[in-house]
């Protein structure tokens, strides 16, 4: 605690393990130091036990793997804030990329697992258009085909679109020409932006997140890869990855320490421009997922940019320095001070400028679940290296990690694109032609009539079914058959 411009190191400014999955807040303009206090969280989380899952979309969290510097000037900071002990020490760090064009491991998710509610906020689709991609990913699911890729979701959209494939639809909705070329060109756009590295297989398993290794949790950092140009993709696959775990971890209930910290930098990216969807479905998954021993922090300059529902679910603040340098400015920093406790012992607005770097306000939530008096705090040093171990040193311990052999090839196995191709080119699947007889020994064939339905067309075509589904799709199509944000259920636990 920083009392009349002097830290006392005596006074400490502490975040109980148990209550880290009440959620937190990392706030403050560029340069204030955000960065560093996610590091010293990150290690310390680490040391606990507890492993840390964060983006490091600038790339400079890379030296949470390597020691750090032990020069004066650091010892001197630790020692002035109470770290007595302070010592250089690395953690142990996974580094993953989106996609195949990364430095880190490759990881990826098919377009089911994904989802239409978080793959229409990739894609910047309005709530029509999310609907309608609701129905199409429905009508794949009913078909038995399976969308792994980019061309998969891209070969179903254009046969809906068909006389055929309008016929397929007939009673539940159907897929306007209008809808289908705005959602196309969209996925011609992601692909562009280098969104054909990233979806696909192998998918990310998610318990790979979990890993203690030497009582040490592992710190698994996400960079951008290919997706540098897309950086809202960037952060919805991280939310994909939350809701994946909450659809999968088992209850819990109050634990002494948290199974998994998720942290989201820039969170700005996750809610703008977000359907109200996607907003509700962010907000229940915080909410809920406590219980499941996952905590959750937001990283981001304002704390305007987070939604008030989700806002609110935030126990634990850390705010930097803000500036108010503009009208926009000043008003965010009055209602920065309003989500503060009242507290005579600072003038929140005049403190909320005048912080150096390194240092903030904090409350947390006590053992009792109770926020603690509001205090201006000077973070201590991350026992890590502050800076980039750069570019070779990520790819050699990338190259390295066990993960790699699991997740460093593309596999390309037959779904929705070949089935749909064969279709059209009125070729048997590989497996069909395995057991027909060759064509001479077949009598002449009969005049062409229309193809019988299959087991699904015919369940389509009951006037009963049709009632439930043309009910389902009005209600909420773009969340038909499908759980928390329309992703597909997957692997248990």
């Amino acid at each position: 605690m920083v009392i009349d411009g002097v830290a006392d190191p005596t006074a400490r400014v502490r975040i109980p393990l148990a209550t880290i999955n009440r959620h937190g807040l990392i706030a403050g303009a560029t340069g204030t130091g955000k960065t560093k206090t996610l590091q010293g969280i990150a290690e310390q989380l680490s040391a606990a036990g507890v492993p840390v899952v964060m983006a490091d979309v600038k790339g400079d969290l890379s030296g949470l793997s390597k020691a750090g510097d032990p020069s004066e000037k650091m010892k001197a900071r630790a020692v002035e804030t109470g770290d007595d002990s302070w010592t250089p020490a690395g953690m142990p760090v996974e580094f993953l990329s989106l996609g195949t064009d990364g430095i880190g491991i490759p990881v990826r998710a098919t377009i089911t697992s994904f989802g239409p509610i978080l793959l229409s906020k990739v894609l910047g689709l309005n709530e029509t258009q999310e609907s309608t991609l609701g129905l199409i990913f429905h009508w794949a699911d009913t078909q038995g085909l399976a969308l792994l890729d980019l061309k998969d979701l891209r070969s179903v959209i254009a046969h809906l679109t068909s006389a055929e494939g309008k016929a397929d639809l007939k009673g539940i909705g159907g897929v306007s020409s209008a809808t289908a070329g705005v959602i196309l060109r969209a996925l011609v756009n992601l692909e562009a932006d280098g969104g054909d590295t990233f979806f696909g297989e192998p998918e990310l398993e998610t318990e790979d997140l979990l890993r203690v290794v030497g009582g040490a949790g592992v710190i698994t950092l996400f960079e951008l890869g290919a997706q540098a140009a897309r950086p809202a993709m960037f952060s919805t696959f991280l939310m994909w990855v939350l809701a994946d775990l909450f659809q999968t971890l088992p209850e819990e209930g109050d634990l002494d320490k948290p199974k998994l910290v998720f942290i989201f930098d820039e969170a700005h990216l996750l809610f703008a421009d977000a359907s109200k969807a996607f907003l509700q479905q962010v907000e229940q998954t915080v909410k809920l997922i406590r219980s499941k021993g996952v905590g959750v922090f937001f990283c981001t300059q304002l704390p305007t940019d987070i939604p008030n529902s989700v806002l609110s679910q935030l126990g634990a603040r850390v705010q930097h320095a803000l500036r108010a340098f503009t009208p926009d400015d000043q008003k965010a920093l009055n209602k920065t001070v309003r989500t503060y406790p009242k507290t005579e012992h600072y003038d929140l607005e005049k403190a909320l400028t005048s912080l150096g770097i390194g240092e903030a306000i904090v409350t947390v939530l006590s053992e009792k679940g109770a926020p603690t008096p509001v205090a201006w705090t000077k973070i201590r040093p991350p026992r890590s290296l502050m800076d980039t171990i750069g570019n070779d040193a990520i790819k050699a311990a990338a190259s390295s990690s066990p993960l790699n052999q699991k997740y460093g090839q593309t596999i390309d196995r037959e779904s929705a694109y070949e089935k749909l191709t064969a279709k059209v080119a009125g070729a048997p699947t590989a497996d069909q032609s395995l057991d027909l007889p060759s064509l001479p020994d077949l009598p002449p064939p009969p005049p062409a009539e229309p193809e019988g339905p299959n087991i699904a067309e015919q369940i389509l075509g009951n006037s009963a079914v049709k009632s439930f589904l043309r009910s389902a799709a009005s209600t909420a199509g773009r969340e038909i058959s499908r759980n928390i944000f329309g992703t597909g259920s997957r692997r248990k636990r």
